[in-house]
């Protein structure tokens, strides 16, 4: 096991941080109190920027005109992008669109590779993911009442989806549908291509997450299929291996995911002992970084954080040399500790804010409203804890 950083890596991450520092981060007050496709044109320019610095779509292949750079690479560059909710977006390495180019890249055909794939790496277009289901739980994606029924040449789906993120402006979404009702539970659903403007896909609307709807990429969408109908052709990969393919997605996806909330915890933890050292709270000129209490939130936040970031490493590095499938303990474990670390980081340092951490004045609250989701997405923190130790206990039975 070697982290160990070569320079070009050194460099790309130091480019990556003062590009987020000087081009991103100013644009945040503009981002939280405007509707976010007014920022879209502007959103482009910066997106060109990075291209010519041949810094776009990080973690892509270089076929596909990516950097191709390895997992814990790309962990370190998410790290760097998660200091800001744009950073992601702007290097076009963003969720849902980088799980769901891995996928088509893995079982995409030459036609789908064509008109889906392509575009969607050049960042000519969005995607979205329709799997979570209003009436079954999220966590056991086996459950799903939603169904694409063949008839003739085509699939006719039917069925309820929501928080299907980033629908709102995706030019298609890969959908999850049954298609062999009565096969094993785990080979049931399938992935089906869906371009948004199939008659019968019907955006419902963007949910409100803790009273903000958003727009555009910044939004989750409720999706209602209506007899929407796709030529078979559409189909992704092997019928009946939705499942399969989904657990191909999901590995990769939580180090992308976990690295950018430990860039979350890194900026609040900057936020906080600068807002601790700053803050006058006595007449004899005493700050907010005298208090043992806030030393102590300080020294916690520092070791949660180092010792986060050192499992999700060891996990990307897993995930490199021996696979998603024996590294799924490595991964599941960094689930719920790297989301819970993120939520106790980003709660002390909005509480060192005091009222100012309640305003959309800082990115404090942004990150404490959007980011709770984080231990119930890509599976419930109680479930990877309840599933992990079940094989643990396997090892102690007699």
């Amino acid at each position: 096991m070697d982290f160990t950083i070569s320079d070009k890596m050194k460099t790309i991450i130091e480019m990556i941080e003062e590009f987020v520092a000087q081009e991103l981060i100013p644009l945040e007050p503009e981002f939280m109190n405007k509707d976010f496709r007014e920022l879209l044109p502007v959103i482009e320019e910066k997106k060109n920027m990075v291209k010519k610095m041949e810094l776009w779509a990080p973690n892509h292949p270089k076929e596909l005109g990516g950097m191709g750079l390895n997992l814990v690479e790309h962990g370190l560059v998410s790290e760097a992008l998660g200091a800001s909710p744009l950073g992601h977006l702007v290097f076009g390495c963003q969720a849902p669109d980088a799980g769901n180019v891995e996928i088509l890249h893995k079982y995409g055909n030459k036609e789908q590779v064509k008109e889906f794939l392509a575009p969607l790496v050049a960042g000519d277009i969005r995607s979205c993911f329709a799997m979570t289901e209003v009436d079954m739980p999220g966590s056991n994606p086996v459950m799903m009442d939603t169904t694409a029924v063949k008839d003739g040449d085509d699939y006719v789906i039917n069925g309820h989806k929501w928080y299907t993120s980033s629908a709102d402006g995706a030019k298609f979404a890969i959908a999850m549908a049954v298609t062999n009702p009565d096969a094993p539970i785990h080979l049931r659903a399938s992935m089906i291509i869906v371009p948004c403007d199939t008659p019968g896909f019907n955006l419902v609307r963007n949910i409100p997450v803790m009273g903000h709807s958003g727009s555009d990429y910044f939004s989750h969408g409720e999706i209602i299929f209506q007899n929407c109908r796709v030529p078979q052709k559409n189909l992704l990969g092997p019928e009946g291996q939705g499942f399969v393919m989904a657990q191909d997605r999901l590995g990769p996806g939580r180090i992308h995911h976990c690295m950018r909330w430990l860039g979350i915890c890194k900026r609040s933890f900057d936020m906080m002992c600068r807002r601790a050292s700053e803050r006058v709270i006595s007449p004899d000129g005493k700050t907010l970084a005298s208090k043992q209490i806030i030393q102590a939130w300080i020294s916690e936040s520092a070791a949660e954080i180092q010792a986060a970031r050192l499992m999700t490493l060891y996990a990307a590095w897993r995930i490199d040399t021996v696979g998603p499938k024996d590294a799924r303990d490595d991964i599941a474990l960094i689930k719920f500790v790297v989301a819970n670390t993120m939520q106790h980081v980003v709660d002390r340092a909005l509480q060192v804010h005091g009222g100012l951490g309640m305003t959309d004045d800082t990115i404090l609250a942004f990150f404490f409203r959007h980011e709770r989701a984080a231990r119930i997405y890509d599976g419930a923190d109680e479930v990877h804890k309840s599933s992990i130790a079940r094989r643990i206990l396997r090892k102690y039975q007699v």
